[in-house]
Order: structure tokens, then sequence, then C-alpha cells
């Protein structure tokens, strides 16, 4: 079995910066309130030119330079996506096109801020039973377009960006050492958007009724999250036969400062062994655990040999945790 990691990282944000003096401005809030309760203090956000396979192409192209790579090299395209371009066709197709990759098997998953996890451990499958060689998993959001203004709740949460990994053969130790993925349909209601689909296309009631935009019941998540958290993320460490003492560092999805804080204490992580960006790009959903990655990874923070962990929850709900050794 060949092993799988991580060969490549890269990213695409916005230009244009929310912060929370802007969202002051357009509903009944303020920074502190926002700070306080989530630790973000601003977010990126599309410009109406920008879409999600723009932005993707992008942070692709810089994840195949890092890999030294060219699109010909691919071999499958995953795009981990809730705010695709459209229904029809996939965001991944786009992606295909833009990039100018050939004989590649494209597709779209949606497992919301889980999916980029979701995307590395399918992609892991194929490249240890050698269906493919080179798989680029693609994380990608512009939640700006589905986003209440008259909800205090869900509005100052999210943020736009996306950012691409390529996963492809490694030389042991290196590589994915262990993941987890769980999905709980008991809490769907949780979190969702409840038009657009087969269930409520759209229509004129649905429109007025704002049922396009994101809902979100946050009180009743945040305790399910940290318990789901904490679960997979002693359950890979358990897999690779390590304790939490052995990481290099913990990078966990970027929904509140207080879960993550809630995690670290229970699994006994100090502080700096914890990734945080949350401040500078709010929640990005399924761009979020790759964007922190690629900060990482061209900042020096994670370097050859490093231990990582990297742990996400989501609507659907859907959570996860995976451990690589860079």
């Amino acid at each position: 079995m060949t092993a799988a990691g991580i060969v490549g990282t890269g990213s695409a944000l916005p230009e244009r910066v929310i912060t929370n003096f802007d969202l002051e401005k357009l509903v009944d809030t303020s920074d502190q309130w926002i700070a306080e309760r989530t630790g973000i203090r601003e977010r990126r956000q599309a410009a109406p030119r920008e879409t999600t396979s723009t932005l993707c192409i992008q942070a692709s192209q810089r994840a195949l330079e890092m890999a030294g790579l060219g699109p010909h090299d691919l071999d499958i395209i995953i795009c981990s996506t809730i705010s695709p371009d459209m229904p029809l066709p996939s965001t991944a197709a786009f992606i295909q096109h833009g990039l100018g990759a050939r004989n590649v098997m494209s597709f779209d998953l949606a497992a919301a801020c889980s999916g980029f996890l979701f995307g590395v451990t399918v992609a892991e499958q194929f490249i240890r039973t050698g269906k493919a060689r080179y798989v680029l998993v693609v994380g990608a959001e512009l939640l700006s377009r589905f986003l209440d203004y008259k909800d205090r709740a869900t509005c100052v949460l999210f943020g736009d960006g996306v950012a691409a990994g390529i996963i492809g053969p490694v030389e042991p130790p290196s590589g994915i050492l262990a993941t987890t993925m769980r999905t709980d349909g008991n809490f769907a209601e949780h979190l969702y958007i409840p038009a657009g689909g087969a269930l409520k296309p759209a229509s004129c009631e649905t429109v007025r009724a704002r049922e396009h935009y994101i809902k979100m019941k946050g009180n009743e998540l945040f305790k399910v999250a940290v318990r789901s958290l904490e679960e997979v993320c002693r359950n890979v460490l358990e897999k690779a036969q390590i304790t939490a003492n052995d990481l290099d560092l913990f990078v966990p999805h970027q929904a509140n400062q207080r879960i993550t804080e809630a995690v670290r204490e229970r699994l006994g992580l100090c502080t700096e062994k914890v990734f945080s960006n949350i401040s500078r790009i709010g929640n990005t959903s399924s761009a979020s655990i790759p964007l922190c990655l690629d900060e990482c990874v061209r900042s020096g923070r994670i370097r050859k040999g490093h231990m990582v962990l990297t742990a996400a929850f989501g609507a659907g709900v859907t959570w996860g945790a995976a451990l690589m050794r860079w």
C-alpha cells in the first residue's frame, strides 16, 4: 500500500475585508459582542466578479506550483463546497476546465465544514490502493452569498475563501497516519439552508420567507461540536498509537474560538500547539482547514516531520479528524 500525504498547498482570499465595525452598520451588533462570543474581528467577502470556481482555480494553481506538478499530473479533482457556482454542473468541472487538466475524474463533495477532511480521506484511498497518483482536493466557500444580514447570529460568522491540497505518494514515516469521519442526520436542521433544493424549489414564497439563507441553532450545536471533536481526535490518536503530547500542531476548523479552546483543554494541549486564524478570516466552512494548513506551511509553522492533527465539525452534522506526519 502506497503512503499518501499532502505534497502541496495553495489558497486564494478575496481582497475585500469586512470588519466587525462594518457589520455594526448593517445589523444590531458590536465589535465587542462578536469578538467575545466568536473570536472573529474580520472576514473576507468576494467581489461580484469572483465566483467559487475562479478562486478555486487560483488556489489550485498555487498548490500545483508548490508540489512541482502540472495539471496533466492530476488523476482526480475533488471540490468540497456547499456554495457551488450553480447546482449543475459540479464546481469541480469548472476547476478541471480552468486548469486545463485532461482525462481526470472530477466531482463535488458536500460535507460543509468537514468537507476538506472528507475529501482528503477519499483521496487517500485512491492513492493507497494505486488507483490514482495525484488528487487535487479543494475546500471552497463563498458563504457571503447566503448570509441574511438581518440575522446577527449567522451573518457575523462566515467569510469567503478557498484553499487546496495536492494529495500524493510520500515516503514513510510521512503521510496520513489515521482518519475518522462521522455524520449524524439527527441534527440536520440545526444548520441548514431550507430552500433552493428539490424539497423547496425557489419560488416567490421561499424568497419572501428568506429561506435561501443559512439558518443555525448555535447554542444547541456548541456542546455537540465540542464533544464530537474531542471524540474523533482521541480516536485518531489511538489509531496511530500516540498521545496528544506527541503532536507538534493542532489545526481545528475555525468555527468559534470558544469551541477551539474547549477542545484544546479537553485534549490537554498547550496554547502554543494550537493554530488559529479565525480573528482574521472568520468561518470559511470547507476552506477553513486548508487555509490554515497553507498559511502554516508557507510561514514555516509546519515543517517536514511535524505531527499535525486536524479536526472539523459542520452541517449535516458532520465531523472528523485526520492525523498527518508532514
